[in-house]
């Protein structure tokens, strides 16, 4: 009898193993973060290259979605699951030899299409096992893992030999554990027909959730693209503010993702709209915080506003989920969290990209800051206004 025969895992840890493969997968996103001033300085690129590395993930991730997002309807999350762990690994192998950009925008390329393949199947795998904690902790993983991926970067290269490789290491052993995991797992769906038909890229919406979607895109957009923001540009912001160490510029990055986090956890029980305006309202306050401290040159203040704008990330994708995924059928899922994915990374790579151009061509790394913060803020009021308007369609 093989392993998978002998042994099932129980609801609570295949839930709990669910959330640290997302966890794994975005930690593994943000890891080369801050490694991108060690590449610039070894193979001579400018931030416009940064962020086009930067944004290729985010390419790959929409690509991803829009075809394998719906497959783990069809054929089941596990087999969705386990490949997707091995195309990252492979993702984390070219990472460990890269020899210059090409082979950074390779291993971004094949990293992203298997961040898409996996949200999909692992979100809905939660769901699946619990609505409500699934709900949480599809909030509270992209957070943590953004994070901790970061943050662990920076220590490594600070602290540790080999800082270019031995992140990368470390996260393929823990994908190769969760891969076990995937096969103790028992199926969370019942697998159908249709599975060459669900590859074929489309964007449809189920019509029951088309209204909370248009509502919710605004404020995704958002915080994806200051999640996008910081991701890119962030430590090398750090730098410009004054002489601070790798670890300072790894740190924004945690700090924003750790308060979304915890930020979710507060708000975990909230309303749907309490959360939403939570979420914006730290938005707004995160990027005038920003604003000032930028044009101040206050490092301290570049920290706050980071926390403040991982408040509004960590409430605006939680309270999206919570006004969209309640409303969705058992065989949507997969497909809704897809195209709520899909404005996720829309709003991750097409803003980072032209913030790139505008440091190069435009007024420099600060004036960009100014600018990116200014459009985040409208897009946040734009949010708001929606909101406002659907609480007033909605009977009470």
């Amino acid at each position: 009898m093989s392993i998978a025969g002998r042994a099932r895992l129980a609801p609570n840890a295949s839930l709990v193993l669910l959330a640290s493969i997302l966890v794994s997968f975005l930690a593994a996103s943000s890891a080369p973060t801050p490694l991108y001033g060690i590449y610039q300085a070894h193979w001579h690129f400018s931030q416009i290259t940064t962020t086009t590395i930067f944004a290729v993930y985010a390419v790959a991730v929409l690509g991803s979605l829009l075809t394998f997002g719906k497959l783990s309807d069809h054929v089941g999350r596990r087999p969705v699951l386990l490949v997707a762990i091995m195309v990252e690994v492979v993702a984390l192998i070219i990472f460990v030899f890269a020899n210059g950009v090409p082979t950074l925008l390779a291993a971004r390329i094949v990293q992203g299409l298997a961040t898409g393949a996996v949200t999909g199947a692992v979100g809905a795998a939660m769901l699946d096992i619990d609505r409500a904690r699934g709900t949480l902790a599809n909030s509270f993983s992209p957070g943590i893992g953004t994070g901790t991926g970061a943050l662990l970067s920076a220590l490594f290269i600070q602290f540790l030999p080999a800082p270019t490789r031995l992140v990368y290491i470390v996260l393929l052993v823990i994908l190769l554990i969760q891969g076990i995991g995937i096969v103790l797992m028992p199926e969370t769906v019942t697998p159908m027909a249709g599975a060459l038909r669900s590859l074929r890229p489309e964007i449809k919406l189920p019509r029951s959730v088309r209204g909370p979607v248009l509502v919710v895109s605004p404020v995704l957009f958002a915080v994806w693209a200051l999640a996008g923001f910081y991701g890119a540009l962030s430590p090398a912001l750090v730098r410009a503010l004054g002489p601070t160490s790798i670890v300072a510029g790894g740190a924004v990055l945690f700090v924003f993702a750790s308060l979304s986090s915890i930020a979710v956890l507060l708000l975990r029980n909230a309303s749907a709209r309490t959360t939403m305006l939570t979420g914006i309202t730290a938005l707004i306050l995160g990027m005038v915080v920003t604003l000032i401290s930028v044009l101040t040159d206050f490092v301290v203040g570049f920290y706050v506003g980071a926390a403040l704008g991982g408040v509004g990330f960590g409430n605006g994708i939680q309270g999206s989920f919570k006004t969209v995924m309640p409303l969705a059928e058992a065989h949507e899922r997969a497909s809704v969290l897809s195209l709520l994915y899909i404005v996720s990374y829309v709003g991750l790579g097409v803003p980072a990209v032209i913030a790139g151009f505008l440091v190069v061509y435009g007024g420099g790394l600060p004036m960009t800051t100014d600018e990116y913060a200014v459009a985040i803020i409208v897009l946040a009021a734009i949010a708001l206004l929606g909101l406002r308007k659907a609480t007033k369609k909605t009977p009470a």
